[in-house]
């Protein structure tokens, strides 16, 4: 034994050793990217500047032809004018027009088998044993999902539609024709009830840290906060006037911040977005990928659409009428969509609510085969959850303990399910419709800005140099109407 903890710690101390080496190769190829950015910066400030400088005396010298000419006019002495030169042709010549092509970063694929090749390896152990193996199963990971609660609404069958927790033991919900949202125990006893301001049944309803409710209204196109001692008064104030978008599903970030996934009415945008407010101000708009094409479906009246954050920060929201699960990461861009999955289907999959539980794993209702839907972060079939008795899933939410919440709509119930807690118990197929982005993780050293920090000093360095150059034609505009 003495030999084997001695023998582990000086392997422990060579792999420590050589991974510090690669850290400290990743992190001068780092440094050198960085210097080379600062110096296209700098390049680039360069030349803005003294573009501006040279618009900055041209307009002088058309000011001072101006005033030259007013004062030719108001001698009314023909010598001077006819001494006079014209400089319209020299005026005419405008400055080139820089187009800054912004520099882009592409890395390069990161695998575990060339991360291995790199740090090198590890020789299998081999250990001996007797005949005699006994296992045992680890506690609280079911081989199977089971409903360990029902719950019975007051809303009827097809009319339970959305579902948020509280806590392990209290969830809010809400469903359509019904001006209510009903706050109820895991025993069933109602603890309160809020009734929406407009008398409208509210699409969707979440509820934020700190003891605030949200819900939406697709009727008076609002987002409604009751807060926590408002609702004890049955006092609601409407907070996020969306004019001509409709709002469907809402959730709140790890960060405080309200996600909106709304439609915009047919004869004013005719098209899909997702709102990020941060202190009911809007932030973020995320609507189109890369190549500008919209990112989510657009139907006025018969889809839903329901929003969910990740764990990392990813945006997955669940687009109904487009049979997917779109996911972006926190800036907005593309990362993959999931499509469904042949495993025990018999129809198309029909998206609605959507989660995540503490391993960021990915659940959404699939509301035409009873059934949900579990994918890991990067949007790859798991398993599903279709041996619960469930009919026609629409919402969901996962409480702290991983506990999966489902709003039965033909039932009217809510089931608590126990589901899969071990991944190395899930089925390891992959969805042939699943289309899958990896994104690279970064390693940044301890001193450096973390990531979101440098994000907002790029995007606002962008918006600066847009700036200059929208400042410097708007002048040569305004002086030429001259």
């Amino acid at each position: 034994m003495v030999h084997w903890n001695e023998h582990s710690k000086k392997l422990i101390m060579a792999i420590d050793e050589h991974g510090e080496n690669l850290h400290r190769e990743i992190d001068t190829a780092t440094k050198k990217l960085k210097c080379n950015l600062e110096e296209m910066d700098s390049k680039s400030m360069s030349l803005l500047n003294k573009q501006e400088k040279e618009i900055t005396i041209t307009i002088s010298n058309i000011k001072q032809s101006i005033d030259e000419i007013r004062k030719l006019l108001a001698s009314n002495d023909v010598c001077l004018l006819s001494a006079h030169k014209s400089r319209n042709v020299e005026f005419r010549r405008l400055p080139p027009t820089l187009r800054v092509t912004l520099p882009n970063f592409t890395p390069h694929d990161i695998t575990k088998n060339h991360s291995f090749q790199q740090l090198g390896t590890l020789s299998e152990l081999s250990v001996k044993t007797d005949d005699h193996v006994y296992t045992m199963d680890a506690p609280g990971a079911p081989n199977v999902s089971k409903v360990i609660e029902e719950i019975e609404t007051e809303y009827g069958e097809y009319k339970l539609r959305s579902v948020s927790c509280i806590n392990d033991d209290s969830i809010w919900t809400c469903g359509v024709d019904d001006k209510m949202i009903r706050l109820y125990n895991l025993q069933g006893e109602l603890f309160s009830s809020i009734e929406t301001t407009s008398g409208n049944w509210p699409t969707d309803i979440v509820w934020k840290r700190g003891g605030d409710l949200f819900y939406t209204d697709q009727e008076f196109n609002t987002v409604t906060q009751v807060t926590n001692k408002e609702y004890e008064n049955d006092e609601i104030r409407t907070e996020i006037h969306l004019g001509g978008w409709r709002p469907l599903g809402v959730c709140s970030t790890s960060s405080g911040d309200l996600l909106v996934v709304m439609d915009g009415l047919r004869y004013v945008h005719g098209e899909t977005q997702i709102v990020r407010y941060r202190a009911f101000k809007e932030k973020q708009s995320i609507q189109y990928n890369d190549n500008g094409r919209p990112l989510y479906s657009f139907n006025e009246y018969l889809y839903n659409k329901y929003i969910t954050e990740n764990k990392n920060k990813d945006i997955c929201a669940s687009d109904n009428g487009a049979g997917a699960v779109v996911v972006v990461n926190k800036a907005g861009k593309f990362r993959f969509s999931y499509t469904g999955h042949p495993s025990g289907v018999k129809r198309s999959f029909s998206p609605l609510g959507i989660s995540t539980d503490s391993q960021g794993r990915i659940l959404t209702a699939d509301f035409s085969n009873d059934c949900v839907h579990i994918l890991n972060q990067d949007g790859e079939f798991l398993c599903l959850i279709d041996n619960c008795a469930l009919s026609s899933p629409y919402g969901l939410c996962v409480d702290t303990s991983d506990n999966l919440f489902v709003a039965d709509n033909a039932t009217g119930k809510v089931k608590k399910i126990q589901y899969i807690r071990d991944d190395s118990k899930l089925q390891n197929s992959k969805s042939v419709n699943c289309h899958t982005y990896r994104p690279i993780e970064l390693i940044i050293p301890s001193n450096c800005k973390n990531m979101e920090e440098v994000e907002e000093e790029q995007y606002e360095e962008e918006r600066r140099k847009n700036k200059i150059l929208r400042t410097v034609h708007s002048k040569i505009k305004t002086f030429f109407k001259i």
